[in-house]
């Protein structure tokens, strides 16, 4: 046991079925949590956009992307500062060396890894002043710009311009930097969407050498992790409350949806204050196969025996030796790893549903 741990299990969510939906895969869909619980806030549109751009995203369409999006907000009036990444982590610098002024926007050309590098940075600047972010999503996954109902350029274009803004919550990351054998010193990143570890973190290292497959690289990866099926040893403890064992996985949600879009945390709020976690148990493979059917079939791996469901404002993973984490789409840490809950932390420009 920890210092800090205690033999009290914590509370596991219990979720109720939508009756009126088709059961499939053995189980009713569940009742999704709302995105947000707040009301949204209007705001004017930004004077100066400080546009941040990954020009690899999206089969290296970010470049094109961005260009498209300086033409239209400048069409629009909008002074727009043209800021292009060069490297994985560019991001993080160019946003921590930035001239915010009053009145003045980020918004961040790319996926959910390129988001996270932005937030990560700005916070790390020390600026006394935190502009409004906007994104426009140019990567491979785009989760968070799913669960924000951005669904293309034009409305991620007219939803910054629009003013409408909701607050979201992060959670600061702290943890070994490097993937394991290549460890190097500690690291905080600031998680927007979500963090894993276990087999979804190997699925993902395994389809990061087939990206030429495109988006089903990840579903190839997925089921060559299950094939796999590792021993994972781990200590999880949620605002204190200790658990030891072997897991299959931990996917630790801030939205709702992850991966290539799928369901992953029903139950979870940007802005509630608090993060959620899904543990997969340890399983056999066919046991696996049947949690990820249920869970690519409208998030209904929430009621497989199996799999239980937290909320939670801190957390920490120990492994017996350094296990690989994932942070928002990336690889790039290791156990040990500490987490805090951050509530409302930022203000993000959303689409008004009018």
């Amino acid at each position: 046991m920890g210092s800090n741990g205690t033999n009290e299990n914590p509370v596991t969510l219990q979720f109720e079925a939508e009756p009126d939906s088709k059961i499939k895969k053995g189980a009713h869909r569940p009742v999704f949590a709302p995105i947000f619980t707040q009301p949204p806030a209007q705001r004017k549109a930004p004077k100066r956009l400080h546009l941040l751009v990954n020009p690899y995203a999206g089969k290296r369409r970010g470049r094109a992307t961005a260009d498209k999006a300086k033409l239209l907000f400048e069409e629009a009036g909008v002074n727009v500062e043209f800021h292009v990444s060069s490297y994985s982590g560019h991001l993080v610098e160019l946003a921590q060396n930035l001239e915010l002024k009053k009145g003045d926007a980020i918004a961040v050309v790319g996926g959910d890894g390129s988001f996270s590098e932005v937030i990560t940075g700005h916070l790390q600047s020390g600026s006394s002043f935190h502009p409004i972010f906007g994104l426009i999503p140019s990567g491979t996954g785009n989760s968070q710009a799913h669960d924000l109902g951005l669904k293309d350029l034009e409305t991620a274009i007219q939803t910054i311009l629009g003013g409408q803004t909701q607050t979201i919550d992060l959670a600061r990351v702290q943890m070994a930097k490097g993937l394991p054998g290549h460890v190097n010193g500690k690291m905080v990143r600031y998680s927007h969407n979500l963090v894993t570890w276990g087999l979804g973190v190997d699925s993902t290292l395994k389809a990061e050498k087939m990206r030429w497959m495109g988006p089903i690289r990840y579903d190839v990866g997925i089921l060559m992790a299950i094939m796999a099926n590792n021993r994972r040893q781990a200590t999880l403890t949620l605002d204190g409350k200790e658990m030891e064992g072997d897991y299959t996985l931990f996917l630790i949600q801030n939205s709702q949806t992850g991966g290539s879009l799928l369901p992953l945390a029903p139950g979870a709020s940007l802005d509630d204050g608090l993060m959620d976690i899904g543990i997969l148990k340890k399983m056999t493979r066919r046991g696996i196969l049947k949690a990820f059917g249920m869970l690519k079939s409208e998030g209904r791996h929430v009621f497989h025996p199996r799999v239980d469901y937290h909320r939670f404002t801190t957390l920490s993973i120990e492994t017996p030796t350094p296990a690989a984490i994932n942070v928002d789409g990336e690889n790039i840490g290791s156990t040990p790893l500490n987490m805090e809950v951050i509530p409302q932390a930022i203000e993000v420009f959303t689409p008004s549903l009018e």
